[in-house]
């Protein structure tokens, strides 16, 4: 997560890719760096804008974004870098067949509200009362994106007055405040996308604390079913054991309680109602690889990368993906 959002300068794949290129009809893409700036380009052969690029969104394990100002305005590339195909396409969602005009080609316009939910994921202390402010901005997620300000727990520490109540620690929330509000507030819970109705189809798979809320016999106020049950957030995903069996085992192994109460939501009705279910019996297909069957990998459209869908259930061949 420090490697959310970077500097041109700072971006890896900006250092070792002088020059991509991307063609979409009469438009040609380019996004040149020589060391010391990065220039995001686009031409329809008879004019060319081109701006120097202010940042990169995403480590580029899966992608990577640029934004850059023109007109007064941040925009956002309508090509990214993705590391599958090592090159450009399209933005996730960006597509325009064909482009009205030369800006139109060039980026998209992120509005007040969605920049600052842009630079307050990926970034840390990009808001002051409530404004983007790019000043002060740290990029990345850092220590303080979650625990706040750390003056005065340094300090204690540094002084050993052994206050550890001068830092907010996470793990103070309830299970549902946890994974719906605070993890929720950027990975997307279910409040959120309720509200976004741009968010829905199959697009959705990339907000797992939403997709997790709607898993088979989801229980919001479970410990065992937090995105911190299985995610520990000071580790990269590549070194921790997000996907181990194990999980799944304390509550799916026989010797566990017999009965566990699970909430599932009713969304005719809008409310939850309660189910028992003895969740001790064995799998009868499989004792490992829980997540290849009931946790299945889907691929967004022009994402080219398949994200482990959150919503836990039994996945049957030929079924829609359930939104």
């Amino acid at each position: 997560m420090a490697h959310a959002l970077q500097k041109p300068s700072e971006s890896p794949v900006l250092k070792t890719h002088p020059r991509m290129t991307f063609r979409s009809g009469q438009f040609l893409y380019e996004i040149v760096s020589d060391g010391t700036q990065s220039v995001y380009r686009v031409t329809d052969g008879k004019e060319t804008l081109d701006e120097p690029i202010l940042y990169a969104f995403g480590n580029a394990h899966v992608a990577q974004t640029y934004v850059f100002r023109h007109g007064g305005k941040l925009l956002e590339g309508r090509v990214s870098y993705y590391a599958s195909i090592d090159g450009l396409d399209w933005t996730v969602g960006d597509a325009l067949d064909p482009p009205p005009d030369l800006e139109e080609a060039a980026g998209r316009d992120i509005d007040s509200d969605e920049a600052r939910n842009c630079f307050s994921c990926h970034g840390t202390a990009a808001l002051a009362n409530g404004r983007l402010q790019l000043d002060p901005l740290i990029p990345g997620v850092s220590c303080e994106a979650c625990h706040g300000p750390g003056q005065k727990h340094a300090m204690a520490k540094l002084l050993e007055t052994g206050a550890d109540s001068m830092i907010f620690n996470p793990k103070t929330l309830d299970a549902e405040t946890l994974s719906q509000e605070f993890c929720g507030a950027c990975h997307r819970g279910v409040d959120s996308v309720a509200v976004m109705p741009d968010l829905g189809g199959v697009s959705n798979v990339r907000f797992q604390p939403y997709r997790l809320f709607n898993s088979r016999g989801h229980d919001a106020k479970d410990p065992r079913l937090t995105c911190t049950a299985c995610h520990d957030p000071h580790l990269n995903l590549g070194q921790q054991d997000a996907g181990n069996d194990s999980h799944c085992k304390i509550c799916h192994d026989p010797g566990t309680a017999a009965q566990t109460r699970h909430t599932k939501q009713d969304k005719s009705a809008g409310a939850k109602r309660r189910e028992a279910s003895s969740l001790s019996t064995k799998c009868p297909v499989a004792g490992d690889k829980c997540m290849s069957c009931h946790m299945p990998k889907v691929e967004v459209p022009g994402s080219h990368f398949q994200f482990t869908d959150h919503r836990i259930r039994i996945v049957r061949p030929g079924e829609p993906y359930p939104y």
